[in-house]
């Protein structure tokens, strides 16, 4: 993936600066509210822990919070670059905690590169803090560093640099030996690097069972022996007694290596020197010690890991961090010991053999993963890590003896941690991944706005899309340096100036396609000049995959040339739009929200069916109300009896559904609701996550309200029904919308008309 300095820049100065926020969790819009938050209601929680300290996990938010602290002392490849240079990081690793496990975070950079004085300013932030996470911190001072604060602290804390690819890695390794039939205990063993997450790696490979005396170990100065005065004990205890001068010495029949260095620091040649079915760990940041197709193309036998997102196998700490702290904090650890760290390392192990779901297949693009070669660990975007690895790090909490709490019923833990998190999470996470997987090309019509070129620029850049800009090439590539646009890679067209033939070619398409509904040759060939006819055309004629438009016209007007040209798929009356709302409490999808004006009943139908195929494009399964005002007959009147009957026609139509209605918005979104009032509902266990309004009128107006005062993020509209992909922009959308918009597009002209 391309990352634009300029870009990056902009995303962290975006009012409001910075990645995170605190927002309050209780309501304080009243006096009354103001009182019970602070004085005086505040002082009963403040009496009641002051006798009993542990309830300060009852009545303040310390069981969910853990503070992410440096003091730049090892940023990323930056190096020594200071305190409030690795905010920045620090930001972005909160941001992790909560996207993938729920975890609050507050960040702290320390201005102390004196270990002892470091250790004091962490061991007074315990009272507010549920865990603590140490980053980016240099060696050999983290080793001191970590080895204190865990004997003075009774909170979880870890070093994610040293533990997190110590986790990942040992879990690979595991899996690595099985598939090529080979015993940890008997394996040589050579490392590249020294730092914190080696020496971490190669402690929890002991623990695994590998042989002290089978390693060898190299820093930036050579190889670590007996006589070295210038490491650390925990490095020394590492240093060989093997008469080993070289790395080319050391790769000799080797089994293992592992790379925590430097770039290009393992020549080719090297790998012809190790042992049959070489396993490489190349993890070095961003690039490996060996780039991965040289490595393949010199062992055919080799198995391979790096960090990298676009390889096989990527040992990733963001597999690890979150669900480890959220299974410790969950049983109120004292500490994350080595108990659990093998706990995380054997639960991805066994799931990295389970079958891989779905939507994991269709994110990664890659109906090929199971255990192997090419999968010794779980992808990142699986939704399974939390339910696996968290109960497995609380298990081993409680068998060794830190939780302060216990866990009995494991099934309501599951669910819990499936609520803390919400699928919505990921879902434009996976559809991104799914459309980098393969893909395709997509039309702009409106290619002479700066929005639709950056992002088309941001498409290609990420391997989304291969992008087709329709406009003024004059006026494209002066928007592009103005606004210092690389457009490199994405295609062209300008119509008016160089395409005739092609314009004439498609004028007779579209003339056959409409002479018998009102038009000439002479209008076919003047609508041709328009952009949004000539990119509808592309799409029909598999120039192009998919189609965006709408960002600088209304709705009717820019889905007008697709109806002519692309129309409905068959067996499909009509097209309806939706919007997907990001919650706090899940993804939930509205229909029809652009199309439909006042659908009768049996136009209803399509629209459920078309929306229920769309829910689970999106890897949900669709639970379904259809709204009205009225619950269950309550009201009666032209529009609760048409929506009564759109649901039994439905119902009808597709039994397999979980759909009712008709019924009142609160009533489908409230489960505590629909079990008291409503409990022969199928909705009743679980609530509505799929809501079908009666028009076009309601449903806009409910998703533009949520969007603008609900706290909801809004991603669409998403076209549904046609027969290619074709998707129309909100008027004005944001570039981050139209990108959103260009993934879906990818990824619906991967599997276009899927049947209902």
């Amino acid at each position: 993936m391309k990352i634009n300095k300029e870009d990056a820049l902009n995303y962290h100065q975006q009012n409001p600066a910075g990645k995170i926020e605190v927002v309050p969790t209780k309501p304080v819009s009243t006096q009354l509210d103001l009182a019970l938050a602070y004085s005086p209601g505040v002082a009963e929680p403040c009496k009641e822990i002051a006798a009993n300290p542990d309830d300060v996990y009852k009545y303040t938010a310390k069981g969910n919070l853990v503070a992410v602290i440096s003091n730049g002392t090892a940023v990323l490849g930056l190096g020594n670059i200071g305190p409030a240079a690795s905010k920045p990081v620090m930001e972005g690793k909160g941001v992790l905690f909560k996207k993938f496990a729920g975890i609050d975070c507050f960040d702290i950079e320390i201005d102390a590169t004196d270990p002892d004085e470091f250790i004091r300013v962490v061991k007074a932030l315990e009272p507010t803090f549920g865990g603590i996470n140490l980053e980016d911190i240099k060696a050999p001072e983290c080793f001191a560093i970590e080895t204190a604060l865990r004997e003075q602290m009774n909170i979880p804390l870890m070093h994610d640099d040293q533990h997190g690819t110590a986790i990942i890695s040992s879990a690979a390794l595991l899996s690595a030996l099985e598939v090529v039939g080979k015993k940890i205990d008997e394996i040589q063993v050579v490392v590249s690097g020294a730092g914190a997450a080696a020496v971490s790696c190669l402690r929890l490979y002991l623990e695994l069972g590998m042989k002290r005396e089978n390693v060898v170990v190299f820093d930036k100065d050579g190889v670590i022996h007996p006589g070295r005065t210038d490491l650390a004990p925990l490095q020394m205890q590492f240093a060989t007694d093997r008469p080993v001068t070289s790395l080319a010495e050391a790769m000799e029949g080797a089994d293992f290596f592992l790379g925590l260095s430097a770039a290009n620091v393992l020549a080719p040649e090297l790998l012809l020197k190790m042992a049959n079915d070489p396993i490489v760990f190349a993890l070095a940041n961003p690039d490996p010690e060996i780039a991965y197709e040289l490595a393949l193309s010199t062992r055919e036998d080799i198995i391979m890991a790096t960090g990298r997102s676009d390889h096989p196998n990527q040992v990733n700490n963001v597999l690890g961090f979150p669900y480890i702290f959220r299974g410790a904090l969950d049983v109120r650890a004292t500490e994350i010991n080595e108990a659990m760290k093998l706990a995380a390392v054997h639960a991805l192990t066994e799931l990295a053999k389970e079958p891989v779901p779905d939507m994991v297949n269709k994110a990664y693009g890659d109906n090929t993963l199971t255990f192997g070669r090419t999968y010794l660990i779980p992808k990142p975007l699986d939704p399974r890590l939390i339910t696996t690895l968290s109960p497995a790090v609380a298990k081993a909490a409680m068998e060794s003896g830190v939780a302060r709490i216990q866990i009995t019923d494991w099934t309501a833990y599951e669910d819990e941690l499936r609520a803390r998190l919400g699928v919505n999470q990921k879902l434009m996470n996976r559809i991104t991944s799914r459309a980098r997987s393969a893909p395709k090309r997509v039309v702009y019509p409106e290619a002479d706005n700066y929005k639709i070129l950056k992002a088309a620029q941001i498409a290609h850049d990420e391997g989304i899309a291969l992008p087709i800009l329709l406009g003024r090439r004059e006026r494209i590539e002066k928007i592009a340096r103005e606004n210092n646009l690389d457009l490199e890679g994405c295609q062209i067209i300008d119509i008016l100036q160089e395409h005739e033939a092609k314009r004439d070619e498609y004028a007779d398409l579209l003339f056959r396609k409409r002479q018998r509904k009102g038009m000439t040759l002479y209008e076919a060939k003047r609508l041709m000049r328009e952009r949004n006819y000539f990119g509808a055309m592309m799409l029909d004629t598999g120039e192009a995959d998919a189609y965006i438009t709408g960002l600088t016209k209304d709705y009717g007007k820019s889905i007008l040339p697709a109806f002519q040209i692309i129309g409905v798929e068959d067996g499909v009356q009509r097209a309806a739009g939706m919007y997907i709302v990001l919650h706090r409490k899940g993804p939930f999808f509205f229909a029809d929200t652009t199309v439909n004006i006042d659908p009768t009943a049996e136009q209803l139908v399509d629209i459920i069916g078309l929306t229920a195929r769309a829910v689970r494009f999106f890897d949900t399964e669709p639970r379904i109300a259809v709204l009205s005002y009225s619950n269950f007959g309550s009201n009666t009147g032209p529009l609760p009896d048409k929506m009564r009957r759109a649901t039994e026609l439905a119902k009808r139509r597709f039994p397999d559904l979980i759909l009712d209605g008709e019924m009142q918005a609160n009533t489908a979104l409230n489960r505590h609701l629909l079990q008291e009032h409503y409990p022969f509902s199928e909705l009743a266990e679980k609530g509505a996550n799929t809501l079908i309004f009666p028009g076009l009128t309601s449903g806009n107006i409910a998703y533009k309200v949520l969007q603008e005062i609900g706290g909801a993020e809004v991603i669409g509209p998403v076209l549904m029904g046609m027969r290619k992909p074709v998707h129309i922009l909100q008027l004005g959308a944001s570039v981050r919308d139209i990108v959103n918009i260009t993934a879906i597009a990818v990824s619906d002209a991967q599997t276009y008309n899927q049947p209902l």
